[in-house]
């Protein structure tokens, strides 16, 4: 199928944009899709020839690199020239929460935003269609459109003319390349017809028509948020439940199953976990509550900001049970942290449980060692904001008390619960489902426990090599 759209150039080479347009390069080899960042460290792992250093990791991701890469797929720092050649710009740039000024720890920082618009309206030639890739609060088309129309006033640009159109993304990460292949449903909201039917038909190019839904531009931006905050209230509504669960001697699990039956309910996102992580969910639920005490609705923002403040306290429950079980203290006690990104098949550590819960464990004087298979220990310092001590490693005798609050990364699991007292499972990666108990038994200190906060592990193999179990929201526990 034929577009009229053929130069494409998105600005963010992030976890949006990148797979986004992998795909629509792959899906629509007759466009020429390039993707901009001023991040040239970021641009260099997209041009790797080792796809092992993507920046991003995604199950598929990878292939469909090494497929269009360098056909009509590009990565460049390069933002005037792609700008100027394009016929269709998407901005998918970071938005994260203010943390200074009006509305901070709730409103969205729009700065990147608007610096993409200048950028746009001051290289962009001719007609352009702009598209908001990025998760953004209601009335962002409005702070665009005004930088846009501002740039032809100017008596040199009175040949440009824009578009804006949103176009947000409905992506879960460890599954984003199947969510772009078989989307549930394409979101296109605008005013003009003809640049809506114009990303219209780049996505028919694989996505049946039927699931391509156009509304007006207000109703896609608030849609996006609204889809995010339903689906985190599912989680910390579950995990509340899970709560009582152990409070009463019920099981989640079986719980869950008997609602997920109901047709009105349904099943997805009734697994209880350690909270909910990643770069949208608390942000978009934050942006709810600043946008609903913008317009006096107070109550809608107290229900709203009760969704957040419930995941935060059970992220610090979970450190609480844990130090319970371990005798009433865990300081100078070795524990081996499972995972650390916010969910499986993903690197993305943000907002992740992970980091909340080793920070407690770090503050109460344990000593961690963290494995994941794909983040990066350099990020990990990040997110700890504590550096890793390698020290830990040449600890014999399992006399810990002399690095206590201190951590590091090690690769092997086996080696991780080498005189740990503890083994923490906090991402839902497979590998973590299939460890020999056994084996690691005879390594871990007595009492030893596992606490499995994404209910992966067999109960009857953990029991039988002699550990004890805590499973989150089984009532059994007790």
């Amino acid at each position: 199928m034929s577009s009229l759209i053929k130069n494409i150039c998105c600005i963010g080479a992030g976890y949006v944009g990148g797979p986004t347009m992998a795909v629509i390069a792959d899906k629509c080899p007759e466009i020429l899709v390039n993707v901009v960042d001023i991040n040239e460290e970021r641009i260099n792992l997209w041009n790797s020839l080792n796809l092992d250093l993507l920046p991003i990791y995604e199950p598929g991701l990878d292939n469909l690199i090494k497929k269009r890469r360098n056909k009509n797929l590009f990565f460049s720092t390069k933002l005037e020239d792609n700008i100027s050649k394009a016929d269709m710009i998407f901005i998918s740039v970071n938005t994260p929460t203010k943390k200074k000024g009006v509305g901070a720890g709730k409103a969205s920082d729009l700065k990147w935003v608007e610096a993409c618009a200048r950028q746009v309206a001051k290289y962009s030639k001719g007609y352009t269609i702009v598209v908001e890739k990025s998760t953004l609060p209601v009335k962002t088309a409005e702070v665009i459109k005004t930088i846009l129309e501002a740039s032809q006033l100017s008596p040199d640009d009175k040949e440009k003319k824009f578009d804006v159109l949103s176009n947000p993304e409905f992506l879960a990460e460890g599954t984003a390349i199947k969510d772009l292949e078989y989307p549930d449903r394409v979101l296109i909201g605008g005013e003009n017809k003809k640049a809506i039917n114009s990303l219209t038909d780049i996505y028919k190019n694989w996505v049946p028509i039927n699931k391509i839904l156009h509304t007006n531009i207000w109703s896609s931006e608030l849609a996006k948020i609204t889809a995010n905050a339903f689906l985190a209230q599912r989680i910390s509504s579950i995990n509340s439940i899970g709560a009582i669960c152990e409070a009463t001697g019920a099981d989640v699990r079986e719980v869950a199953r008997a609602i997920g039956s109901d047709s009105r309910i349904g099943s997805k996102f009734l697994d209880a976990g350690p909270g909910f992580g990643g770069s949208c969910f608390k942000k978009d639920i934050l942006n709810l509550v600043y946008l609903s005490n913008y317009f006096g609705l107070n109550e809608v923002a107290n229900f709203w900001e009760g969704v957040v403040l419930l995941n935060k306290w059970h992220q610090h429950r979970i450190t609480r049970l844990i130090i319970k079980k371990l005798l009433g203290t865990v300081t100078g006690k070795k524990i081996c942290i499972l995972g650390f990104a916010f969910k499986a098949n993903t690197n993305d550590t943000r907002e992740s449980a992970s980091i909340n819960i080793c920070k407690d464990l770090l503050e109460e004087g344990a000593v961690l060692q963290i494995h994941d298979p794909k983040v990066d220990p350099k990020q990990i310092e990040v997110n700890l904001g504590k550096k890793e001590n390698k020290k830990i490693k040449e600890i014999k005798d399992q006399n810990y008390f002399q690095l206590e609050g201190q951590w590091s990364f090690e690769k092997d699991i086996t080696i991780s619960s080498d005189g740990a007292d503890a083994i923490v499972v906090l991402t839902e990666w497979d590998e973590y489902s299939k460890i020999n108990w056994f084996a690691i038994s005879k390594k871990m200190r007595k009492p030893s426990w596992v606490f499995d906060v994404r209910s992966i592990v067999s109960r009857t193999k953990v029991l039988e090599a002699n550990i004890n179990l805590w499973k989150i929201g089984d009532g059994t526990n007790n």
